[in-house]
């Protein structure tokens, strides 16, 4: 029953998620738990959730969805009551969050605004993703269907995720491509969202130095000018007309 040992574990686990944004979230140097209680979104919904989750563990009707509601018109944070969250989960500012019903996000997880972890289609089951712990999601981004997410994996801000992801790798693109940044573990959540890499652009660039050799190759055989060859000219999309529509 849902009584003072569940009290119990959802206080520690409150107090865990307060932890981890003195831990991960800048804007929280020099501010006291007690704020951070009162003020961080992410924290009331987390807390709402844990005491929902409780509830609905042992089967009390109706309540739990109403507090998944309350808390997502307060909060613009979205977790299905019967979502498994584990231990030191940090949801930054938050808005947009959407967490399924069969979610399961492990410990030291950390989520930026926009991030849905989703389902498809209209299956019963196992349907949401899986998150591993010490795992980052960038803002906006889309874990869609009974994936899993590997141990200490990074998904790049407005990435689209429908297949397993490998530990330690990092997820850029839609759909998504796991690469590696620098050969590092990317253990823990200091990605660097601006500078990830980028392997639709790797090909294309690996395709246009392959095309370039290519009309050299040709062009030395047919002894036309190799210097020149591979240098098309360089046409801009569409002719410029009239003032700029951005201004100035």
């Amino acid at each position: 029953m849902f009584g003072l040992g569940t009290m119990a574990r959802v206080v520690g686990e409150v107090r865990r998620d307060v932890r981890a944004v003195h831990e991960r979230d800048p804007a929280a140097r020099g501010v006291t738990s007690a704020e951070i209680l009162l003020s961080w979104p992410g924290v009331h919904a987390l807390l709402a959730h844990r005491v929902a989750h409780a509830m609905d563990d042992v089967g009390v009707p109706v309540v739990p969805r109403m507090i998944a509601n309350a808390t997502r018109t307060l909060t613009g944070i979205e977790i299905h009551p019967a979502a498994r969250v584990g231990r030191g989960l940090f949801i930054d500012h938050g808005m947009g969050v959407v967490i399924g019903e069969t979610a399961e996000v492990g410990e030291d997880v950390t989520l930026y605004q926009g991030v849905t972890l989703g389902g498809t289609g209209f299956a019963t089951g196992k349907r949401h993703p899986t998150v591993e712990a010490n795992v980052t999601i960038g803002s906006g981004a889309k874990l869609l269907g009974p994936i899993r997410i590997g141990h200490g994996a990074k998904i790049g801000a407005n990435t689209v995720v429908i297949h397993d992801v490998p530990s330690n790798s990092t997820v850029v693109g839609n759909p998504g491509h796991p690469v590696r940044v620098d050969g590092r573990r990317p253990e823990g959540p200091d990605a660097d969202w601006v500078h990830l890499p980028d392997p639709v652009a790797d090909a294309i660039k690996g395709l246009a130095s392959r095309i370039g050799a290519l009309e050299r190759a040709v062009a030395e055989s047919t002894g036309e000018n190799a210097a020149h060859a591979g240098k098309g000219d360089v046409r801009p999309l569409r002719p410029k007309r009239g003032p700029n529509p951005a201004g100035g």
